[in-house]
């Protein structure tokens, strides 16, 4: 186990017992990781997305039985509030990819993100959880409630629109 691992460990076991200071150093420690998850999703509204994170792993974490999963939970609860910050900001509706410039147009600066957020949020979910988390497609659905064969086509359609609107 590594040092940070061992910290959490130890900070959800004092904070599960009432102490506040762990609280607080255990939620100061999970921000980056909840980022990391949530802002590919959320986009511009990643950090609502990490907010609402924090504020379930503060509501639930005496729910949580084994510490050393903390990590684990934190990343399904990151996942789940990071779509649901999403699609509340009214970008379930993916934009037409046809629109995106060409290559080489310095429009392009920032291509990944741009190219992201032109996928809805369900479809950045998965492309997180496999390109970027490296999840296999069973994990991945088991962490966003869906069945392995949704999470395939998720993952394809994904996959193909990323790839289209990279091209164009």
């Amino acid at each position: 186990m590594s040092d940070d691992h061992d910290r959490a460990v130890l900070l959800v076991r004092a904070a599960q017992r009432g102490d506040t200071i762990a609280m607080n150093e255990l939620l100061d420690l999970l921000i980056p990781y909840a980022g990391r998850i949530c802002t590919p999703i959320a986009l511009a509204d990643g950090p609502d997305a990490v907010q609402e994170t924090l504020v379930a792993v503060f509501r639930g974490l005496r729910t949580l039985k084994e510490p050393a999963a903390l990590y684990g939970w934190v990343r399904a609860i990151a996942c789940r509030e990071a779509v649901r910050v999403a699609r509340r900001a009214a970008r379930a509706v993916p934009a037409d990819l046809t629109s995106l410039p060409g290559r080489g147009d310095p429009q392009l600066a920032a291509d990944i993100d741009d190219t992201l957020a032109r996928l809805s949020p369900e479809h950045r979910a998965v492309l997180v959880l496999r390109d970027i988390e490296g999840f296999d497609e069973q994990s991945a659905a088991a962490l966003l409630g869906l069945r392995v064969g949704t999470v395939k086509s998720r993952l394809h359609r994904a996959r193909d629109s990323f790839r289209k609107a990279w091209s164009s």
